[in-house]
């Protein structure tokens, strides 16, 4: 009973950090703005962590690589920290390469809330502060899906068909995760 708390609590307050660090790696890789209320959140809650990394790593044609390594390393210790509550011991490679699938899965589950939220902001409240932030992360996945199906009766369908394609993802990387731990 223990050892699953345990699991648990390393399991959020990892997972918590991996998150924000992707979102700041993401958001600056498309761009997005960081005024607004996601964005200060972000960079409130990961400047702590980055800013000293900035300075020993460099980024990498002009991706916020600092931010990447450093989520990794989270999801590695984290898993590893999860790995010996149970009293498991896998190999550093085995941990190395579930915390990479991780990294793709959860990038992938920050789409999927970002595509989710967007598409229920455009019904609700379309002029919100968050609107942009949100309309700047999906744009570049919405838009090819744009050129191929048309508006029915003014309502777009792409957040749909992307949510979809997404959800179709997350399968293969979740078999590919569970590959990487038997391996």
């Amino acid at each position: 009973m223990f050892a699953q708390i345990g699991v648990f609590l390393v399991d959020v307050v990892v997972s918590f950090f991996v998150f924000m660090l992707l979102a700041r790696f993401h958001f600056q890789w498309l761009r997005v703005p960081f005024r607004n209320p996601v964005g200060e959140f972000v960079l409130a809650t990961t400047n702590w962590l980055v800013a000293p990394a900035r300075r020993v790593i460099p980024g990498l044609a002009g991706l916020d690589l600092p931010t990447l390594l450093l989520a990794w390393l989270a999801q590695a210790l984290g898993l590893w920290a999860q790995a010996a509550i149970v009293g498991a011991e896998p190999g550093p490679l085995t941990v190395a390469t579930i915390a990479l699938v991780d990294l793709l899965r959860y990038s992938l589950y920050i789409l999927v809330f970002a595509v989710i939220v967007q598409a229920v902001l455009s019904w609700v409240n379309p002029y919100t502060p968050l609107a942009p932030a949100f309309d700047t992360i999906t744009r570049p996945f919405l838009r090819p899906l744009r050129r191929f199906v048309p508006p029915v009766g003014n309502v777009d369908l792409t957040p749909l068909i992307l949510l979809v394609i997404l959800y179709i993802v997350l399968i293969v990387v979740n078999h590919l995760r569970v590959a990487a731990a038997t391996v």
